[in-house]
């Protein structure tokens, strides 16, 4: 990723701001405010604002005066109690906006979850960046065979050449007739003087879905998590993983005991149904279960499995 000179200036004239209040601010995520995280090969996110810390939701949940307790340890296990237990509301009074530039392929994926607040780019308005994300030999993959969301093996060879070179060229020519149709080029200047250009927001229609697009993405600390849980997980699609990763981080550096907590209780815990539950117990009272004998789908008691390690008796 390659910032113009222009947005370079203008993280610099942000970041050089010296404000002052009397709001809670956390020290670690002020360190990367404006900053742009590089992401994929042309895009980026950027935390803009936020509001609250970890003390927020624990004032919160108790409905105080106070900027949380005195002691650190006595707001985490609060805020590890309510993680816990899934109380929900106390972490509703963190917000935090991003800045993203992202595929657009990606956003349309991005935009299901409906919890948030959303301003995009508009190419109704302004031409789009001639940027298109073209993923590396690596990230080329078959599709599954047993998952039709998922990838399956890598492709290699002339194969993933001739996929990259297809990409590469139906972006560039998309683009090219963009310009066409508008009659005119990203820089700005018109292709031919005689013509007039086609409205933009009939234009933009031929693009490729690799194009870049940006939006203003704000949300509370509770939908974020809910977002990362889905998108940092090892099953999401590589894309929008990548995004989710770095946001977990700015999560880090943001509120740190959440984060802990939401590490311990979501991201790295197991979730089981009430009959995963019971072949658990009949594990541990040395019953010897199968999946025939358990209740459960082949699925259900793969996955099952899975997590508690034993792929001696994965089916």
């Amino acid at each position: 990723m390659e910032l113009t000179k222009q947005q370079k200036q203008e993280i610099a004239d942000q970041q050089s701001q010296n404000n002052q209040t009397k709001r809670v601010t956390s020290p670690e995520l002020e360190k990367i405010l404006y900053q742009a995280i590089p992401i994929l090969d042309h895009g980026f996110i950027r935390v803009v604002d936020y509001m609250g810390d970890d003390t927020s939701v624990v004032q919160a949940a108790r409905v105080s005066y106070g900027k949380g307790t005195k002691k650190v340890s006595t707001d985490e296990g609060l805020i590890r109690y309510l993680m816990r237990h899934w109380h929900s509301t106390p972490f509703e009074m963190c917000e935090i906006k991003y800045h993203v530039k992202l595929p657009i392929f990606i956003a349309r994926q991005w935009i299901r979850h409906r919890t948030a607040n959303v301003n995009e780019y508009s190419a109704r308005y302004s031409i789009l960046d001639k940027e298109f994300y073209i993923p590396t030999s690596d990230h080329l993959a078959a599709q599954s065979s047993n998952n039709r969301q998922g990838r399956g093996e890598v492709l290699n060879g002339d194969q993933a050449k001739e996929v990259l070179n297809i990409l590469k060229d139906d972006a560039e020519r998309t683009y090219k007739n963009y310009e066409t149709m508008l009659n005119e080029k990203f820089d700005g200047s018109v292709i031919d003087e005689n013509k007039n250009g086609l409205a933009r927001e009939l234009a933009r229609m031929n693009l490729t879905l690799n194009s870049y697009t940006q939006w203003y993405w704000k949300t509370d600390l509770l939908n974020l998590m809910n977002f990362l849980f889905l998108r940092a997980d090892k099953h999401a699609q590589y894309e929008i993983r990548v995004y989710a990763e770095a946001m977990l981080d700015t999560l880090k550096k943001w509120v740190p005991i959440t984060h802990a907590a939401f590490l311990d209780y979501r991201i790295g815990a197991a979730h089981v149904s009430a009959k995963g539950l019971n072949v658990i117990k009949s594990f541990m009272n040395g019953k010897s279960l199968n999946h025939e004998t358990s209740g459960l789908s082949k699925r259900e008691w793969n996955e099952l499995m899975d997590v508690l390690g034993k792929q001696d008796l994965i089916i």
